[in-house]
């Protein structure tokens, strides 16, 4: 990855992800993108990776760690009154210098593994558009599963800006975002029945190991409090909640998994915020997976980030017909999404 490429890479993710959700990350991204010294350091990251995440990742992960620097000073997840973020970037960019062995070595062994909790809103419509178009319990496989927590997505409550809520009622993670625009949702006031539970991926984390559960929480930002506790939420639930993680490539594992699906439920294959690190031959290969698993039974393909940004496909094979939906348009984080398909 040469210089131009990664300033690029930063500034963009600065405008597109950071503008009204991390003032701190948006202000240091426009920094480092004009920064010739951690434009170098960012090109140790592992190919494939989503460099600004890894890197400002890396540089949590040591702050939580417990490095004593004054950067913590500015990270609300280390000191409750942080400081402003226009005097953050000289100490980021010390602490980089001074923890440069640390950090390519974060760069290059670990990997952006997000379980945004709060995608689950709109996952649970979207599952209920599913279960509504055959009436049969669902079989989940989530491709980049990190720690699992979104296949306990039936596990949780929701809200969408209204006193009604929808899910599991007795769930302790209860979450909620904003239908912006579009049709009214498809929601079941109970959750749609689940018959079972397989999430693959490269490196599963592992939340009962201390060093998996640090990273995870690094990867979340430093201001989103809110992100962090239903984390912690969602990870005591966990515990409690039989998921059958696989550690492996998803694309080529896919066909063995499948195969040990209920054949009375509705196969539902999910991923989001995923297909972005996955090669072009292999997102070809993956598709051509699932077409080939769609003419011996009924299968649905929910994602993101294969053709496009944003956009939320939904890619069915019933009694051997493909259908092509896109069904919503999302914010990376869960905050908001637009609602396109009718009920």
């Amino acid at each position: 990855m040469n210089s131009t490429h990664l300033s690029a890479g930063f500034r963009r993710f600065a405008e597109k992800e950071c503008k009204g959700s991390s003032r701190l990350y948006e202000f240091l991204s426009i920094e480092i993108s004009r920064d010739t010294h951690l434009l170098e350091l960012s090109s140790h990251c592992s190919q494939g990776q989503p460099v600004p995440n890894l890197l400002f990742a890396s540089v949590h992960y040591l702050l939580l760690s417990g490095v004593d620097h004054e950067l913590k000073a500015f990270y609300l997840s280390v000191t409750g009154n942080p400081r402003p973020f226009e005097g953050s970037f000289p100490p980021f960019k010390n602490f980089c210098q001074n923890y440069r062995n640390e950090m390519i070595r974060l760069l290059q062994s670990k990997m952006v593994q997000t379980n945004e909790i709060r995608r689950c809103t709109y996952f649970y419509p979207s599952f209920c558009y599913i279960y509504n178009k055959v009436r049969r319990p669902l079989s989940l496989v989530e491709i980049g599963t990190s720690a699992g927590l979104q296949l306990l997505w039936d596990k949780y409550s929701y809200s969408y800006g209204t006193d009604s809520v929808y899910g599991d009622l007795s769930s302790s993670v209860h979450l909620t975002s904003e239908l912006r625009s579009g049709n009214a949702l498809p929601l079941l006031q109970k959750t749609p029945p689940v018959k079972s539970k397989f999430g693959i991926d490269l490196h599963v984390v592992d939340l009962s190991k201390k060093e998996d559960y640090l990273w995870l929480k690094s990867l979340i930002w430093p201001e989103h409090k809110e992100r962090l506790e239903v984390l912690e939420k969602a990870a005591q639930l966990f515990t409690i909640n039989s998921v059958n993680l696989i550690e492996g490539d998803g694309v080529s594992l896919l066909p063995h998994v499948v195969e040990q699906v209920p054949e009375d439920s509705a196969l539902c294959i999910f991923h989001t915020h995923v297909a972005n690190q996955i090669p072009d031959e292999l997102k070809r290969k993956l598709i051509d997976n699932i077409k080939a698993i769609g003419t011996k039974r009924d299968v649905f393909h929910l994602y993101n980030n294969i053709s496009d940004v944003g956009k939320l496909h939904l890619d069915s094979f019933i009694n051997g017909v493909e259908f092509n939906e896109i069904i919503a348009e999302t914010d990376g984080h869960g905050r908001w999404f637009d609602w396109y398909v009718n009920m």
